[in-house]
């Protein structure tokens, strides 16, 4: 007696489609020192302090930096985290 095989059909396109990344991004303010920034960055991402500095000198000179992508529910802690700290954060998802 042969046993049928289940059809799966996916519910929605979006189920088959990877979702675009988030970037979380810190804005320039006329507040924090340089520095601080630095450490900041370094102390929620993880970056080694010569990665961070290049991210604060884009802050400073730029006006923004992208310091993360990826998934949304992190990004939103990043953010917060963030803020908790007084920087200026927000988060937009990557036209990519």
């Amino acid at each position: 007696m042969p046993t049928e095989s289940p059809t799966i059909t996916p519910k929605s396109k979006q189920l088959t489609q990877l979702s675009k990344p988030w970037n979380v991004i810190i804005y320039d303010d006329p507040v924090n020192l340089m520095e601080y920034v630095t450490k900041v960055i370094m102390r929620i991402f993880g970056y080694p302090k010569s990665q961070a500095s290049s991210m604060m000198l884009e802050v400073h000179n730029l006006g923004r930096s992208i310091v993360w992508s990826g998934e949304k529910e992190r990004a939103e802690l990043y953010v917060q985290q963030l803020h908790e700290a007084q920087l200026t954060a927000g988060m937009e998802q990557s036209d990519k």
